[in-house]
């Protein structure tokens, strides 16, 4: 192979993975923006202890509630409802990541302490619901 073979091959793979690196940017820029335009402001907040719904909530007020887990309910999370949004300010368990999680308001969110085995999701009308994928 030549030497200016070798540049003009050289120049070809540099034009290809630009063009592939513009494709795949605007692949992820288009996913994002479908998923940001497409979430739905919830209304509820479920809250599930150990896989089964224990209770629900609305997030039209502004209340503060005890989750209390375990053996002889030694465990608490504090779940805050405010401003329509919802979020865990404190727990007990040992790693603390739950209060970490920004206030969710848009179904399909979740919070999850594991220690705890709580996962507060935000779900709305059954009108909200939409489809998943298409088979």
């Amino acid at each position: 192979m030549k030497k200016s073979d070798k540049s003009a091959f050289s120049k070809n793979k540099i034009r290809n993975d630009i063009i592939l690196a513009a494709v795949i940017l605007i692949i992820a820029v288009a996913g994002l923006l479908f998923v940001k335009l497409t979430k739905t402001q919830g209304n509820t907040v479920v809250v599930k202890i150990d896989g089964v719904k224990a209770v629900e909530y609305s997030l039209e007020e502004d209340v503060r509630y005890e989750i209390k887990t375990g053996k002889n309910n030694e465990d608490i999370n504090v779940l805050v409802i405010k401003d329509g949004k919802a979020s865990i300010t404190e727990a007990d368990c040992p790693d603390g990541i739950c209060k970490d999680y920004r206030p969710i308001s848009y179904v399909g969110e979740t919070i999850v302490c594991l220690p705890h085995k709580v996962v507060v999701e935000i779900t709305g009308d059954a009108t909200d619901i939409s489809l998943d994928a298409v088979v």
